[in-house]
C-alpha cells in the first residue's frame, strides 16, 4: 500500500507492506485522515510514536472496514468507522483496536470526517473532563481558526458558555464568530476577561497573561505548545486566585484510556453532529501522493480548520 513516510524531514509518499489486523483490530481503507501539530513535531524528529505504534504518521482517520479479527464484536466488513490512533492514519490501509473506532454519522461526508476525531477528541477532554467547564461559564480559546480551536468553539457553544476566541490572522475571525464565538486579537484577551477557563492552543506568547487574565477558581488547560513550550509564572499569583492547571496530550495515553475518551465522543458529540450542529472546517484536502503539499498547507498557517489527506 502506498503509505506517507519522512525522509529526512521531508514527508514523501513510499510503497510499505499492508497492515495485518490482529484479533481484536478492524482493518481499515482510509477515506480522509487529518494532519496534526503531532504529526509536525514528528517529521522534525521531536516527538516520535509511542512504543508498538507505526511508524508511519498520522493521528486520526476515517473509512470504511475490509476486515475485521476474530474477537471483533461491534464492527463489520463494509462498516464506516473513525478513530483517532497512534500512528499509521496517512496510508491506504490502517489497523487499530475496534474499541477505539467510532460510526461515522452520515452527515460528515467523504474525507471531511477524517479531519473529526482527533480535534474533537482532544478539544472534549480538555474542556470537559480536565478543566470542567459548564454552563455559563466565561471561556478564551487560543488558536479558535485551527482545527482543534474550531471544534473547541463549537463543543463550549453547545454547552451554553461564553465564548472568547484570539484568532491571529483577522481574515478568519468571522469564520470563527460564525461558530458562536466573539473573535478578537490575541493581543487584547486579558482586557475581555476574567474567564472561568482558558484553553491554550498555541504556547508561551500567552503567559504570564493568561494567569492575569484567570477569574478566581479558574482553571487553564494547556494541550499545544507550537509557538513555544517554557514559561515563566508568578506562582504567588496563582495561589491568589486558587487557580487549577491541567495539561495532557491523547497519543501517548494507555489504550484502554483512549477507548474511554472515544466513548465520551460517542456519548455527548455525535448526537450534536446528526443534528447538525457540529461541523468539521476544512481548508483544504490533498491526495496521498501530494503529501509534501498538504504539510506544507499546514505550516503556512492562516487557516480555518483542518487539513485532509484523502488517499
Amino acid at each position: 500500500m502506498k503509505a506517507v513516510e519522512f525522509v529526512d524531514g521531508v514527508p514523501t509518499t513510499a510503497e510499505i507492506t499492508d497492515p495485518q489486523p490482529e484479533a481484536t483490530e478492524l482493518l481499515v481503507a482510509v477515506e480522509g485522515c487529518g494532519i496534526n501539530g503531532a504529526d509536525i513535531l514528528q517529521s522534525s524528529g521531536n516527538y516520535a510514536p509511542p512504543p508498538g505504534a507505526p511508524e508511519t504518521p498520522g493521528l486520526e482517520l476515517a473509512g470504511t472496514v475490509v476486515a475485521a479479527g476474530r474477537f471483533c464484536r461491534r464492527f463489520g466488513v463494509g462498516d464506516r468507522v473513525m478513530a483517532v490512533v497512534s500512528g499509521g492514519a496517512q496510508a491506504e490501509l490502517c489497523s487499530f483496536d475496534e474499541s477505539l473506532a467510532m460510526t461515522v454519522p452520515a452527515s460528515l461526508h467523504g474525507s471531511m470526517a477524517g479531519g473529526f476525531p482527533e480535534v474533537f477528541s482532544t478539544a472534549h477532554d480538555a474542556l470537559f473532563s480536565q478543566a470542567g467547564l459548564s454552563m455559563g461559564e466565561r471561556i478564551c480559546i487560543h488558536g479558535a481558526a485551527g482545527g482543534v480551536g474550531s471544534a473547541a468553539v463549537q463543543l463550549a457553544v453547545a454547552t451554553g458558555a461564553q465564548v472568547t476566541a484570539t484568532v491571529r490572522n483577522a481574515d478568519l475571525r468571522h469564520a470563527v464568530e460564525a461558530l458562536g464565538a466573539t473573535a478578537i486579537d490575541p493581543a487584547d484577551f486579558v482586557e475581555a476577561g476574567p474567564y472561568d477557563v482558558i484553553l491554550e492552543l498555541v504556547g508561551a506568547p500567552n503567559w504570564p497573561a493568561n494567569v492575569s487574565a484567570l477569574a478566581t477558581e479558574g482553571r487553564i488547560s494547556v494541550i499545544g505548545v507550537g509557538a513555544g513550550a517554557k514559561v515563566e509564572i508568578n506562582l504567588v499569583q496563582l495561589m491568589g486566585k486558587r487557580a487549577r492547571l491541567f495539561a495532557s496530550t491523547l497519543r501517548a495515553r494507555p489504550h484502554a484510556q483512549r477507548a474511554l475518551v472515544a466513548r465520551a465522543v460517542e456519548r455527548h458529540i455525535l448526537p450534536l453532529v446528526e443534528e447538525g450542529r457540529i461541523v468539521v472546517p476544512v481548508a483544504a484536502t490533498y491526495p496521498l501522493d501530494d503529501a509534501a503539499a498538504a504539510y506544507a498547507r499546514f505550516t503556512a498557517g492562516a487557516k480555518f480548520g483542518k487539513v485532509i489527506i484523502a488517499p
